[in-house]
């Protein structure tokens, strides 16, 4: 049995300059972004008026992350699909991808939630007598994700496509199938390229949720304008509706770079 190699000894004053380092890499300027967010909320929470305000919103923040977090889901999963069908060779699979990735990119964002709300949901709740599809959450949750799933589609691709041809042969010589060596060898180490974009694309999702506000749904941007036009204090409901976006894509920012950290260890 090969003896395991003896560790390298460790110089004098080695751990404080990787302690350094590591701190050279923290991401100071959203930590101090978003402590100036945070200090800013604590301050304007003390005015009456900024506190009627924050309570109103408040449902409509909760609203906000329900409808990322659904959407992103499910732009995860139709990503993931229509990245394996267009990687297939069989025009079956590779076709309708194809158009599902080409189609959805020509589109705005914005006219495909209006289409999917407005038009593809109320049809299917016809056709199928299922009143999940007139969900306001629903309807939101698949125009997003729907045009979130195209863009999702080609990070996962690129990140199949970034792994070494060599791994694909050295699975298929093991006896895997083509299946087998997607799920267990080429899946894994493609997961610690795609983290990163991905997780940039879901604080983007977070603020793109707030297009969700032309098919009435109540969150926060739409919180904000019913507000505005009960009490026409634009100037305090939309400083508030602003801050709190600030805060949620910071707060996100910083947890990309965590996630970013921790698929990177072992590689550096």
């Amino acid at each position: 049995m090969t003896p395991a190699p003896a560790e390298a000894p460790r110089l004098p004053g080695q751990g404080r300059l990787v302690s350094l380092a590591a701190l050279e890499r923290a991401p100071w300027w959203a930590v101090v972004l978003l402590a100036g967010g945070l200090l800013a909320l604590a301050g304007i929470l003390r005015s009456p008026v900024y506190v009627e305000t924050y309570r109103f919103l408040a449902p409509g923040i909760v609203l906000t992350l329900e409808v990322a977090v659904a959407a992103y889901s499910l732009a995860m999963a139709l990503g993931l699909v229509a990245a394996l069908g267009q990687l297939s060779r069989n025009p079956l699979f590779y076709t309708p991808a194809r158009l599902y990735v080409e189609v959805v990119r020509g589109v705005p964002l914005l006219v495909q939630l209006i289409y999917i709300g407005f038009v593809v949901t109320p049809v299917l709740a016809d056709a199928t007598g299922i009143r999940w599809f007139r969900n306001d959450i629903v309807r939101a949750s698949l125009g997003l994700g729907i045009g979130y799933g195209a863009y999702l589609a080609e990070i996962y691709r690129a990140g199949i496509e970034s792994i070494p041809r060599g791994q694909w042969e050295a699975a298929r010589s093991l006896g895997m199938s083509s299946w087998q060596a997607m799920r267990f060898v080429i899946l894994p180490q493609a997961v610690r390229v795609i983290l990163p974009p991905l997780g940039n694309d879901f604080v983007a999702m977070l603020k793109d949720s707030s297009l969700a506000s032309v098919l009435s749904v109540q969150e926060l941007t739409y919180s904000g304008q019913l507000l505005n036009a009960r009490t026409f204090r634009s100037f305090e409901t939309f400083n508030m509706v602003a801050l709190l976006y600030l805060i949620m894509t910071l707060l996100g920012s910083l947890g990309v770079r965590g996630l970013e950290r921790w698929a990177g260890r072992g590689y550096r």
